[in-house]
C-alpha cells in the first residue's frame, strides 16, 4: 500500500482540506470565535445591504458602491466559512475534485470582484473630492449599473478559464491542501502534470487584477491628496479626508494581509505552518467582519438609517 502511495502512476480523487496546523486538538474551542465571526459577518454584510435598499436617500454612488462591496464580502465569507466550520465541527476534510474547484472559483471571483469594487469607491471618492458641482451628474444610477456589470463580466472572464484548467492536471504528489479551503495556488502544487500554464495564468491574473487594482488606488490618493492641498482652509482639507477614512480602512484590511503573506512567503524567515494559515485566514475572513462595523460607526447616514428601522420594528410590534 505504501509503495502504490508513493508510485507517480497513482491518482487522488479527492482532496483532504487542513485546519489549523498544530491546533487539531483545539479545533472545537476555535470553532467558538470562527463561528461568532461567521455570523457577525452574516449579520453586519446582510444589514448593510438591507438598509441601502429600503433608504432611498441612500442610493447615491457611495452607499450603492458600498452596497456591492458588502455583497461581495457576504460572498467571499460564505465560500471560506462554510469548509472551515466543517473541519472544525465535523472533522470533515474530504472535498470532491468538483466542489473544490467551485470553491476556489467562487473564493478568487469574491476576492477579484472585491478589489475591482474597492478600486471604484476611490474613484468615487476621487470624484467627490475634485469635483464635488459634478459629482452627482457624472456618476449617475446608470453609470453605477454599467460599473458594476462591468466588474462582473471582467471577474468571470478572467476566472472561468481556472477550475477548467484545473480539470487537465493529475494530482498524484498528495491530496492535502494547506488550507481550509482550495486556493488555485495550492491546489497546483499538489499536481504531478506540467503546470505551466496554470502557474502563468494565475501570476497573469493576480498581477492584472489585484495588483493594477492596488497600484491604481494608491494613484487615485495621490491625485485626492493633491486636490486636498489645493483647498485653502484646514477645516476643509479635514472635511474631504474625513469622507475617506472609511475606504481607507477597507483598503488596509483587504491588501495588508495579502501583501504580508506575499512577503513571508517570499522574503520572511521560515515560520510555522500555522503563520501563514492564520495570514491567509485574516486576509479571507478579516474584511467581511470589520468592513460593516467600520462603515456603521464612521458613517452617520448608515448609523440613522439603522436606528430609523430599527425603530420602526418597535413600533409596529407596540
Amino acid at each position: 500500500m505504501l509503495s502504490l502511495l508513493n508510485s507517480s502512476d497513482f491518482t487522488f480523487s479527492t482532496f483532504l482540506v487542513t485546519g489549523i496546523p498544530g491546533l487539531e486538538s483545539m479545533h472545537m474551542w476555535l470553532s467558538i470565535p470562527f463561528s461568532a465571526m461567521f455570523l457577525l459577518t452574516l449579520t453586519g454584510n446582510i444589514t448593510i445591504m438591507l438598509v441601502i435598499w429600503t433608504e432611498r436617500n441612500l442610493h447615491v454612488p457611495m452607499y450603492l458602491f458600498l452596497a456591492m462591496l458588502a455583497a461581495s464580502d457576504l460572498g467571499l465569507s460564505i465560500s471560506t466559512f462554510s469548509t472551515m466550520l466543517k473541519i472544525f465541527w465535523l472533522e470533515s476534510r474530504e472535498m470532491s475534485f468538483s466542489a473544490c474547484f467551485t470553491q476556489m472559483f467562487f473564493i478568487h471571483t469574491f476576492q477579484q470582484f472585491e478589489s475591482a469594487v474597492i478600486l471604484v469607491m476611490a474613484f468615487d471618492r476621487y470624484m467627490a473630492i475634485s469635483r464635488p458641482l459634478h459629482y452627482a451628474s457624472i456618476l449617475t444610477s446608470g453609470v453605477i449599473a454599467k460599473m458594476g456589470l462591468a466588474i462582473f463580466i471582467q471577474t468571470m472572464a478572467v476566472q472561468i478559464p481556472a477550475p477548467l484548467l484545473l480539470r487537465r492536471l493529475s494530482f498524484c504528489h498528495s491530496n492535502v491542501l494547506s488550507h481550509s479551503y482550495c486556493l488555485h495556488p495550492d491546489i497546483i502544487k499538489l499536481s504531478c502534470s506540467n503546470t505551466r500554464i496554470n502557474s502563468v495564468y494565475g501570476l497573469c491574473v493576480v498581477v492584472s487584477t489585484l495588483g493594477l487594482d492596488f497600484l491604481l488606488i494608491l494613484l487615485s490618493y495621490v491625485l485626492i491628496l493633491k486636490t486636498v492641498l489645493n483647498i485653502a482652509s484646514f477645516g476643509g482639507r479635514m472635511k474631504a479626508l474625513n469622507t475617506c477614512i472609511s475606504h481607507l480602512c477597507a483598503v488596509v484590511l483587504f491588501f495588508t494581509p495579502m501583501i504580508c503573506l506575499s512577503l513571508a512567503h517570499r522574503f520572511g524567515p521560515k515560520l510555522p505552518s500555522h503563520v501563514y494559515v492564520l495570514m491567509a485566514n485574516m486576509h479571507f475572513l478579516i474584511p467581511p467582519v470589520m468592513n460593516p462595523i467600520v462603515y456603521a460607526v464612521k458613517t452617520k447616514q448608515i448609523q440613522n438609517s439603522i436606528i430609523k428601522i430599527f425603530l420602526k420594528k418597535e413600533s409596529g410590534k407596540s
